[in-house]
């Protein structure tokens, strides 16, 4: 497919074609084809048929700084992430950085499509669309000189605003424990959870619907549920990323404490623990939410329908209300 024509253009490459090649003067030209004498002789004098370019002879950004500019362009080609990644990464260190401008800069150094990998994509999708209020919870293990410590972790799938605490055995009672302080710390009602198939959540799928479990009564975990009118779902076993936000986010909390740091006792560890979770709930942007901060996300759920809410969350900011 040839290259579109300007939008005020009055010959065709063909006609142009044939004005360079006729041997009649411009004006009769002119008058056979209906032209200005000035476009017959502009055409006349050029090689090609080709409408010339456009804009600005060197193009240039009008957001960012050559230096600036370069960095973009620096940190795409070293790291070859996607559009949103840099953003992301830049867009600190660079504060007048749209995305729109990235794009731009992007372009006009032909970078702005990434090389093909020749490894297939995985088949796994993304989570379901749903509303705020469905949480993953899970649990994981912390390993000190000290001892062993357990870490109960929930993250809400469409706000990511995230909870832990710390027990010190994996048991059926600290998950329910558990689940009764996440309903109490969620500004908004919480109508799903999603765990995985462990004995702190659930009864192992063989002893479901035996006798002693019939005689006992539901798992405590769901007898919490139950209480708050909260939906239980279990994970497929053997399938641990179907709960791979929980999962996700218990590997981002170790990355960041306990195998970067060392700790004198478990107090610390703790502490190091929670400010992280802070910090992550209340200055984190996430790209997943647009590069906003769980919080601001939260926030956006309370304009949207406050009816969910028990508290408004501007009162959980962790500093002074000014």
């Amino acid at each position: 497919m040839g290259a579109g024509l300007h939008g005020s253009a009055r010959t065709t490459p063909r006609v142009r074609a044939e004005l360079q090649a006729a041997q009649a003067s411009s004006r009769a030209l002119a008058e056979r084809y209906g032209l200005n004498p000035k476009t017959v002789r502009k055409w006349r004098g050029r090689t090609g048929t080709a409408d010339a370019p456009m804009g600005p002879r060197q193009p240039h950004s009008t957001v960012l700084t050559e230096a600036e500019e370069a960095i973009v362009v620096e940190f795409r080609r070293r790291t070859l992430l996607p559009l949103d990644d840099v953003l992301g990464c830049l867009r600190e260190s660079i504060p007048r950085l749209t995305r729109s401008a990235l794009h731009r800069c992007l372009v006009r150094h032909g970078i702005s499509r990434l090389p093909r990998e020749g490894e297939k994509a995985s088949k796994r999708q993304r989570f379901a669309e749903t509303r705020i209020g469905y949480v993953h919870i899970d649990a994981c293990e912390l390993r000190l000189a000290e001892g062993k410590l357990f870490m109960f972790l929930a993250i809400d799938r469409v706000s990511k605003f995230t909870h832990v605490a710390f027990f010190d055995a994996n048991t059926k009672m600290n998950g329910a424990a558990f689940l009764r302080e996440v309903v109490e710390v969620f500004p908004y009602a919480i109508h799903t959870v999603l765990t995985d198939n462990g004995m702190a959540f659930a009864d192992l799928p063989q002893n479901r619907d035996g006798p002693t479990r019939r005689y006992l009564g539901a798992h405590i975990f769901d007898r919490v549920c139950g209480e708050h009118g909260i939906e239980h779902r279990l994970t497929k076993p053997y399938h641990p990323w179907t709960n791979g936000q929980a999962e996700r986010m218990n590997r981002t909390v170790k990355d960041a404490t306990t195998k970067a740091f060392h700790y004198p006792d478990l107090g610390a560890l703790k502490a190091h623990v929670l400010a992280f979770v802070a910090a992550y709930n209340f200055a984190k942007h996430l790209k997943a939410l647009r590069w906003r901060t769980p919080f601001q996300a939260v926030c956006d759920g309370w304009a949207k329908d406050p009816t969910i809410f028990k508290i408004n969350p501007h009162h959980l900011i962790p500093e002074p209300n000014t």
